[in-house]
């Protein structure tokens, strides 16, 4: 379904983990950003690129390689597609695929498309990159943490801030690679609010948001949980441990795995270390 749209961008929700799709048009291009979940979701965002299209070219943006982020790539065979380094050399890509084919089999879908990792024409691989296309601009912030291989992503004519999993609304800072540079990725996310004009804001998950103090709020409140987190795991406080799993939004088998992934990373690399 459409969860935002303006005159230059839509933002698609799929009915699963509120997962979000951006398409934005400039002058010079259309870019689509994680196309995903179900194969009629992804065709109502196809459907839609070949409405607004006319004669530009079509971009695909990928903000990370988690599985229900890249599950839509061969739905637009003909795109450039832009990613980070950690992407291209994405060391699990196997993994990634086979997890697309398990949740197709699980749930008796034909895939509609080919199952397939990105390629990557455009590659990201430091702060504050640009890629210029015609007159449209794009900037770019590695943003670990989450996974190694994350992007934010500056739109800047359109003032358009994508941000990859990171400051949703309603989930808590789930922690693939590493909480430390999850920390490093919360403070680069203030720096761009305060270096960037930023009309509209679109996480991985969840709602997005016009709105600069509720940005704010979001950054503050995963920088929140991460250290009462931390500290609740360098001081073995089970109880708070307990209370900070609780915490977590629709509770299920799938968040209590998130929150003992975050203990452990938080473990070894603040007490093993």
């Amino acid at each position: 379904m459409i969860q935002f749209q303006n005159e230059s961008i839509t933002v698609f929700q799929s009915a699963l983990f509120q997962t979000t799709c951006t398409v934005a048009i400039t002058k010079d291009l259309v870019i689509v950003v994680d196309p995903n979940w179900l194969p009629h979701e992804i065709e109502e965002i196809k459907e839609h690129v070949a409405r607004i299209q006319g004669n530009r070219d079509v971009y695909l943006l990928f903000t990370h390689g988690d599985f229900d982020h890249i599950i839509g790539y061969h739905a637009f065979p003909e795109a450039k597609v832009i990613g980070s380094k950690g992407l291209q050399e994405h060391p699990n890509k196997a993994q990634k695929l086979e997890l697309i084919q398990q949740f197709y089999n699980e749930y008796y879908i034909d895939p509609p498309y080919e199952i397939g990792f990105p390629d990557v024409d455009y590659v990201i691989f430091e702060d504050g990159q640009q890629l210029e296309l015609g007159e449209t601009t794009l900037t770019f912030y590695l943003a670990q943490g989450h996974t190694h291989d994350g992007l934010f992503t500056l739109i800047e004519p359109l003032e358009l801030w994508v941000a990859g999993d990171y400051l949703s609304d309603f989930e808590l800072p789930f922690i693939y690679h590493s909480a430390k540079a999850y920390e490093a990725t919360l403070r680069k996310a203030e720096q761009v609010l305060l270096n960037h004009k930023v009309s509209v804001m679109v996480p991985g998950h969840g709602q997005t948001t016009s709105d600069q103090n509720e940005i704010m709020r979001r950054i503050q409140l995963s920088q929140d949980y991460l250290n009462r987190l931390i500290a609740a795991v360098v001081n073995e406080d089970i109880e708070q441990l307990s209370a900070l799993e609780k915490e977590m939004p629709f509770p299920s088998n799938f968040t209590k795995q998130c929150h003992k992934d975050n203990v452990e990373i938080v473990r070894k690399e603040y007490v093993d270390c």
